[in-house]
């Protein structure tokens, strides 16, 4: 119980810590996503789905990981239909970043939370 409130707050401070200027760029979305991904159980907080819809909505964002944030966002147990289907498109992309194309295969591979190796993976991009 203690341990869901300071997780709770340190999402909150999180949140208020990234003005819209500092998740503008494609560095500061990875590390977001990845935060939530690492520590994901089941469906993300609603602070988390906050932070992760502010980075789906800014167009300065790259566009893969604006769909990886809408996704994640999603995520009830595992990703919905079109989240994957996105994160199948972004895979197959020759646009599309290593970080981004990782993040992806991350989110395609969750059932219920991240696994051991997806974890390790999510805590190196931190």
């Amino acid at each position: 119980m203690k341990m869901n409130l300071i997780k709770k707050v340190v999402a909150i401070a999180l949140i208020a810590g990234f003005s819209q200027f500092s998740l503008a760029d494609n560095a500061s979305a990875n590390k977001l996503i990845a935060g939530v991904l690492v520590d994901l159980n089941h469906f993300p907080s609603d602070a988390d789905r906050g932070a992760l819809m502010a980075v789906a909505n800014d167009e300065s964002n790259g566009q893969g990981f604006r769909m990886i944030a809408e996704a994640v966002g999603n995520i009830q147990h595992s990703a919905n239909a079109e989240g994957k289907a996105a994160m199948n498109r972004i895979i197959a992309s020759d646009r599309a970043s290593a970080e981004a194309k990782a993040l992806a295969e991350i989110v395609l591979g969750i059932s219920h939370m991240p696994s051991a190796e997806a974890k390790a993976a999510l805590e190196a991009m931190l």
